[in-house]
């Protein structure tokens, strides 16, 4: 019996120098998606993902519009390997929804390009203008991280596993929080190494601006379901969908939900489509049987088209 599929997306945090070259010189539809790129662009994208420095490609300007077209280049090689085989559902991990909704049609690869070219750009502003820091709270009840957030001021970025929270805010706040997270029965607190405030009420200039670049994209019905960071659940409307990516700028990531959603509608076998394997993690935190495969380069492609091919 054929397995119902389930796409994740990669998100910020998971670029690493290197990405997709391999597949750029193996597979032509790679390569002409990287070409694409750096035209829509109107710069080399492609070589700092694939040269580096490591620096210069986790700026979010670029990091964002790199793990976009690398999530859909494996994508575009697995279907050519594959076959266009069912998808049963998507998700995507913060910039990573974008992503998912390019891959359900919801809108072109030049407009979904653009526009997490202008999500990275409106972030790094918005960084740049307040003092923000985010901090992973480890081992902690959702309940009980909530009250920590609401206690020292912070917002609740994202809700990743079972156990696994991030709250996001005014650094100095972060840092209370840190100081005081065993008290409230947090194993672990660690302050991340990222720009700003991702996910809070410092990103409310990007929020903003955001929704009015939105507006500016033709966005149709997703041709399979998307699952909404912000929801954990489907979103299907144009309106809906243009609402809820901006919503997910301050708003929280509810990762474990989507998760678990697309599980509740029958997806069985998992794909995450990106660098590392941060989601395939998080997912057998959350479902430790999961059957989930990471797709990020030419061998991992070949294996997980061979499964597809074999299930199917």
């Amino acid at each position: 019996m054929p397995r119902k599929i389930a796409l994740l997306f990669a998100g910020q945090g998971a670029q690493s120098v290197g990405m997709g070259h391999d597949l750029a010189e193996q597979f032509a539809a790679a390569a002409d998606l990287f070409r694409q790129a750096d035209e829509i662009l109107g710069r080399n994208l492609s070589q700092i993902m694939w040269n580096g420095p490591i620096e210069e490609l986790t700026k979010t300007s670029n990091c964002q519009p790199a793990l976009f077209v690398h999530g859909l280049a494996c994508l575009s090689v697995l279907r050519e390997l594959a076959g266009d085989f069912p998808i049963g559902g998507a998700a995507g991990l913060s910039l990573g929804e974008v992503t998912a909704y390019a891959a359900a049609g919801a809108f072109d690869f030049a407009s979904g390009l653009k526009l997490v070219q202008r999500r990275g750009e409106l972030m790094d502003e918005a960084c740049a203008t307040t003092n923000g820091a985010m901090a992973a709270m480890i081992g902690a009840d959702e309940n009980v991280v909530r009250q920590l957030a609401a206690d020292e001021d912070v917002d609740i970025a994202n809700i990743n596993a079972p156990g696994q929270i991030v709250i996001s805010g005014e650094r100095a706040k972060v840092e209370a929080a840190i100081g005081i997270a065993r008290e409230y029965g947090t194993r672990r607190a660690t302050l991340l190494n990222v720009a700003g405030a991702y996910h809070s009420r410092l990103m409310e200039s990007a929020y903003e601006r955001f929704g009015a670049a939105l507006q500016h994209v033709t966005i149709k019905p997703s041709r399979f379901p998307v699952i909404s960071n912000v929801t954990g659940e489907e979103v299907e409307t144009p309106i809906e969908i243009r609402q809820t990516l901006q919503d997910q700028v301050t708003g929280t990531v509810r990762w474990l939900d989507c998760v678990e959603r697309l599980a509740g509608i029958g997806c069985d076998f998992f794909i995450e489509l990106g660098p590392g394997g941060v989601l395939a993690g998080l997912l057998r935190r959350t479902r430790k049987d999961a059957d989930v495969m990471s797709v990020n380069d030419a061998e991992s492609v070949r294996k997980c088209a061979e499964k597809i091919t074999a299930q199917s």
